[in-house]
């Protein structure tokens, strides 16, 4: 298979920049697969796993918990709130920090700070999910 270019990049730093002969990504409208040549194309993405396909091979996952995708004659570029390795998870801890979220929501004191630990906790949730653990 031929190989494009393709970056994920979040707010706090670029997370993968290489050549991928294929990205899965959880688009809001369904899950779509990007190979080299692909059509241009924008899609949001909601919370899931991205598998980006290095060679038959070589493969990493990372869990979004949002994000755009661009498609473009260039290659293809997510921009995503975060990028989780799931090589590099622990369920054990992933299940005391969505703890710590349930008791940060317990003990908020303001609106903000109950919507901010809830969408949180709601994120690490759907990775869980997705982990199927």
């Amino acid at each position: 298979m031929a190989a494009f270019h393709f970056e994920i990049v979040s707010p706090e730093k670029l997370v993968f920049s290489g050549d991928a002969e294929a990205v899965t990504i959880p688009g809001t409208e369904g899950e779509f697969t990007v190979f080299k040549d692909h059509a241009p194309l924008i899609s949001s993405m909601k919370p899931g796993v991205v598998v980006i396909e290095e060679t038959p091979t070589k493969q990493m996952r990372l869990f979004v918990p949002g994000g755009l995708a661009e498609v473009a004659p260039s290659g293809l570029t997510i921009l995503a709130d975060q990028a989780i390795d799931l090589a590099h998870l622990d369920a054990a801890k992933l299940n005391a920090r969505i703890g710590g979220f349930e008791e940060e929501i317990a003990r908020a004191t303001t609106d903000e700070a109950r919507r901010a630990a809830v969408e949180k906790r709601d994120q690490l949730q759907e990775l869980k999910a997705a982990l199927k653990i």
